[in-house]
Parts: C-alpha cells; sequence; structure tokens
C-alpha cells in the first residue's frame, strides 16, 4: 500500500488514538486521586456500562486477529479457541462475579486475605496477578506489532519493534493520567467499534458468497491447501497422541483461565453492587457469544477469499488474516474501498489492543501497589490515611515497569500467534490464580499455607513447564530456534499445572498446623453469599 492510499489509511488510523488521548485527558481531570476512583472508578458504572466493558476489556487482539488467523490457517482446530474462551463466562457468571464483588476490595488478594494471614497471601497472589497479566499482555504487543507494520506497507521486523515500543508507551500514558475510568471508557467505545466491525465484515464475506455457508466452508476448505481436512478435527491438534494431549490441555486453559485473569476480576469491582456485577456478566456474555460466533465465519472467510498460503506468507502465524480479509473485501490492495476498509479495521483492530493493554497494565500495577508494596513496605499507624495516595502513586511507577517487561518480551515473541499467547496466559491464571480463588471462598477448612503452595504450586509448574517446551526452543517456531532445551513435549502446560495448583493448594492446608478461622469463614460465607459489610 503506497501513495494517497497508505496516507489515507494513516489518518483514519490516527484518529482512534487522537479519540482515546482526548478520553484519557477528560477522564484524569476528573479524578479525585484516591484509591478507589484510580483502581474502580468510584464503583460508579452501570450493569450495561460495565458488561460493554467487560467484554471491550476480554475480546482481544487474540480474539479479533489471532483467532481468525487460526482457523485461516487450521480449520476446524482454530475453532477450539472461540469456544474455549466463550465457555469460560459460564464459570465467571455461576461460581466468581458476585462472591469476588462482595469479598474483595480492588484485587484477587483481597478475596484470599479475608480470611488468611494478609502478608504472605498477599505477596503470593500479588506476584501471580502480575506474571498473569505480562504473560497477557505480550500478546497484545504482538499482535500490535503485526498489524501496524502492515499498515505502514510492509511487515518488517523494525517496523513490528517500533510500533511494540509505540504501544507500550501509549497504555502506560492512559493508565497513569486516567485510570479505571478512562480505562472503562475507551473499552466502552472499543467494544462498540469491535462490535460494529466484525458485524460488517461478517455480513460482507456472507454476501460473497450469497448468504451460502456451505459454500464458504467448501470454498474455504479448496484453499487451504488441505482439502477436506481443513474442516475436520485434527489438522493441528490430531498427528500424535502429544498433538492431542495438547488439544486438552490447551481446552482446559481457555475454560477455566477466565475466572482467574486479575483484569477481569477487578473490573467487578467498578459497580455498586454484587447484583449489578452479575448482570455485568450477563451483558458481557451476550456480547461476546455473539463476536466469538462471527469470528468462526471470518476465520473461514480469510480462508475462502484471501486463501491460507496467502496469509501465511503475510505473517506465519495469522495474525494478518482479518486485516488481508478486510482489503480484499474493500475491493482489493490498490483501491479506495479497500484502503478504507483495511484502515478502519486496523484502527478497530489497535483499539482492541489499547484497550486491553490499558485493563491489564491498570490490574497489574494495582497488585504491584495495593498487594505487594502495601505487604512489603512497614507502614506506621500515624500515616495510614495518607495510604490510598501513596499506593496510587506506586502504580503509576508500577504501569511504567509492566510497560517496559512486556515491550521486552513482546519483541522477542513477535513471531508467535497471538491467541496462542494468550492460551499460555490462561493456563497460568488456571493454575495459580483459579485454585485459591476457589478454595477460599468454598473450603471451610482452607488455611494460609494451603492459600500461599496453591498459587506457588500452580504458578512455578506452570512457568518452568513453558520454558521446557517447544514454546521456548526446540523448533523452528520457537522464541529461541537456534537453542534447544525442550524436554516437556506440550506447547501448553494446563493439563499439568492446573491439578498441580489444586493438589499444591490441598496438601498445604492438610500439613498446616494453623487452624482454620472458623469466624473469618462465616464472616466470609455470609458476606460473600448476602453482601453485608460488602465495601
Amino acid at each position: 500500500m503506497t501513495g494517497d492510499h497508505q496516507t489515507l489509511a494513516l489518518v483514519l488510523f490516527s484518529v482512534f488514538v487522537a479519540v482515546t488521548l482526548v478520553i484519557t485527558t477528560w477522564a484524569g481531570r476528573n479524578r479525585h486521586g484516591s484509591a478507589e476512583e484510580f483502581y474502580a472508578g468510584g464503583r460508579l458504572f452501570s450493569p450495561m456500562e460495565n458488561g460493554f466493558a467487560i467484554a471491550g476489556d476480554y475480546m482481544s487482539a487474540a480474539s479479533f486477529l489471532g483467532i481468525a488467523g487460526l482457523i485461516a490457517l487450521y480449520g476446524y482446530d482454530g475453532l477450539l479457541y472461540s469456544v474455549g474462551f466463550l465457555v469460560a463466562w459460564l464459570v465467571v457468571l455461576f461460581l466468581v462475579a458476585e462472591l469476588v464483588r462482595n469479598c474483595g476490595r480492588f484485587t484477587l488478594a483481597d478475596v484470599v486475605a479475608a480470611r488468611m494471614r494478609e502478608r504472605p497471601v498477599r505477596i503470593a497472589a500479588g506476584t501471580s496477578s502480575v506474571t498473569v497479566s505480562v504473560l497477557y499482555l505480550v500478546a497484545q504487543m504482538v499482535g500490535a506489532g503485526s498489524l501496524v507494520a502492515l499498515l505502514l506497507g510492509g511487515t518488517s521486523g523494525a517496523a513490528q519493534s517500533w510500533t511494540v515500543v509505540g504501544v507500550g508507551a501509549l497504555m502506560v500514558i492512559y493508565v497513569s493520567l486516567g485510570g479505571m475510568r478512562a480505562t472503562t471508557w475507551i473499552q466502552i467505545v472499543k467494544a462498540v467499534l469491535l462490535m460494529g466491525g466484525a458485524i460488517t465484515l461478517t455480513v460482507l464475506v456472507l454476501v460473497r458468497f450469497h448468504g451460502d455457508f456451505n459454500q464458504l466452508l467448501s470454498t474455504a476448505a479448496d484453499r487451504s491447501g488441505h482439502g477436506d481436512k481443513f474442516l475436520a478435527p485434527g489438522l493441528k491438534y490430531g498427528g500424535s497422541w502429544t498433538a492431542r494431549l495438547d488439544f486438552i490441555s490447551l481446552g482446559l486453559a481457555l475454560v477455566l483461565g477466565t475466572a482467574g485473569l486479575p483484569h477481569i476480576l477487578s473490573r467487578f469491582y467498578t459497580v455498586p453492587t454484587a447484583r449489578a456485577a452479575r448482570r455485568s456478566v450477563v451483558w458481557s456474555i451476550g456480547l461476546i457469544g455473539s463476536f466469538y460466533l462471527m469470528t468462526i465465519v471470518l476465520g473461514f472467510g480469510a480462508a475462502a477469499i484471501v486463501g491460507s498460503a496467502e496469509v501465511r506468507t503475510s505473517n506465519p502465524a495469522g495474525n494478518t488474516a482479518i486485516s488481508l480479509l478486510s482489503l480484499n473485501l474493500g475491493g482489493g490492495q490498490d483501491s479506495t474501498g479497500g484502503t478504507v476498509l483495511f484502515a478502519i479495521v486496523a484502527a478497530i483492530a489497535f483499539a482492541t489492543i489499547l484497550a486491553v493493554v490499558a485493563g491489564i497494565t491498570l490490574a497489574s500495577s494495582a497488585s504491584v501497589a495495593h498487594d505487594l508494596y502495601a505487604s512489603l513496605r512497614r507502614r506506621k499507624k500515624a500515616d495510614a490515611g495518607a495510604a490510598p495516595r501513596s499506593e496510587v502513586a506506586v502504580a503509576r511507577i508500577a504501569a511504567v515497569g509492566i510497560g517496559i517487561a512486556a515491550i521486552a518480551l513482546g519483541l522477542l515473541a513477535r513471531d508467535l500467534n497471538v491467541a496462542f499467547l494468550v492460551g499460555l496466559a490462561f493456563a497460568v491464571a488456571a493454575s495459580a490464580n483459579l485454585p485459591v480463588l476457589l478454595y477460599s471462598l468454598f473450603w471451610r477448612g482452607f488455611t494460609t499455607r494451603g492459600a500461599v503452595w496453591s498459587v506457588y504450586g500452580g504458578l512455578v509448574p506452570a512457568l518452568v513447564l513453558v520454558l521446557l517446551s517447544p514454546v521456548v526452543s526446540g523448533s523452528p517456531e520457537s522464541i529461541f530456534p537456534g537453542v534447544d532445551f525442550q524436554y516437556f513435549p506440550l506447547q501448553n502446560p494446563g493439563l499439568v499445572s492446573i491439578p498441580l495448583g489444586f493438589v499444591a493448594g490441598w496438601l498445604g492446608t492438610v500439613t498446616s498446623t494453623e487452624p482454620p478461622d472458623a469466624a473469618k469463614h462465616a464472616e466470609t460465607e455470609v458476606r460473600a453469599l448476602t453482601g453485608a459489610g460488602a465495601v
């Protein structure tokens, strides 16, 4: 894309960035500097607003770019991501949303620490939350790099690298200046734009095939290079028993991981009541479910219209499938229609990335300040009144550090599929955060040792197994293809690390000499189920 068309694309693309910066500035002027305002937006959002924000937070670059790319390359096997990401919300709706809103204040650690010794639990949960957030951020960085490099007229490594740096800088600005209020409104705007863009592209794909879904599938199979195998299970995950176990591992991670994601859990604190939190989830499920149904059409549409070979040539991981599809649907590479549609889709995808990274960075910086910093510092009772403001200052500094870490890892992993990278983050969340959360809410005998062991018993194995997996070394698609320290055959550690997290929590509890606090459990149970005493 060159000349006037590229200029037009860049102008349309820049408009959204300008709008989001205006929203951030507006929200920053309306903040009061309190911890409740910075972390939870004053708890003033309605269920519908929060539902749109949750959907905007959840429908990430992995959803819009990665899933469509995987379906375009692997057909049926790529559908696992769409199904897993959606089914996970049933766990959130029935087991987590209301109870977390009633028991916590800002972070996951608040829920667990309500009935345990605070310091060890907050350090463990805060460490886990930051780790999950950074892994999730890496996926967004990779998606941004692929997208904007294509927008700028090439897919060079330098273009991708500078894009990753630029996204990191923007996300730090959003979080530092605007806090939760700005982040929420950016996510709401992004959710509306993303749904509008997905509906438009889906309609255009179906119109191209005269509404005949069977013709769409058969054409996709023909142009995939795999024939009928493209529409059957096993193209990516059916070649061996290892691949099949990887399939099960990924499914477990996707279904169970959502309930342990820090940036999703923190959204339940932005509404005034637990009932509002539950209604928020209902709104978000409707939006998310509709969106994932459309990603199926878009993925097969990219295979049928663009062709799997061209998608793979543009980006081996498939991250540019949606961008190429929009260019084609608009009339081709050198047409004004194609340029305009491509630029709009690129702006929406970039909005997706910016909104998600803002939410994740806010959640992780809150964990650093509210859990790690507050636990490690020696605070005198006399300065307790100044604690919220000092926490906010630390959170802003933490956002910078987390941004730098995400940029560095994003540069290393820029050739991996964004949906696949998010799958790793989900596996770590399901291994480290979900067991301690469920035990704390539902197990009367759970102890502090059990909570700490549960977090580290899931977090450490998950990270070690990823480091020893084909993701990092031992294959041409690895982060470090030139070395080989691959000892774990699965790409996703969830099948092993998730059970270990639950077992470690049980083992730590049964071997603990500390008796469980029956009074605190009763208080937590009443608060979780009724909302009495909730913040």
